[in-house]
């Protein structure tokens, strides 16, 4: 899969990022603080093109050091939800890279 990245201005969420389910589990997460402000990393197993935008339910990452930041970090996923968003709960702005592991040809 090739890497993607997004960002966030001001207090609010990207657009959800769709992940490859059928791919590897292994995913690499970064977020990259560009202005102070807090943020946290969401996820959701709800299909973001066939769930409507206000049901995804939307979860915040099972590692706490992706959860609630103010500085710059790296996590990553074991397995694969369907979506993932960078959330900021306070002013600033951040990058999130996104890296999922593919197959070698």
């Amino acid at each position: 899969m090739r890497q993607i990245v997004v960002t966030q201005t001001g207090v609010g969420s990207t657009a959800p990022i769709p992940l490859d389910v059928h791919g590897r589990p292994e995913i690499g997460l970064q977020v990259d603080v560009t202005a102070p402000g807090s943020w946290t990393l969401e996820q959701t197993l709800d299909n973001p093109f066939t769930t409507p935008p206000a049901n995804i339910l939307w979860l915040p990452h099972p590692d706490p050091n992706m959860v609630a930041q103010t500085v710059d970090r790296q996590g990553n996923y074991a397995y694969v939800p369907a979506a993932v968003r960078l959330t900021l709960t306070v002013g600033g702005a951040a990058k999130l890279t996104i890296v999922q592991a593919g197959i070698l040809g």
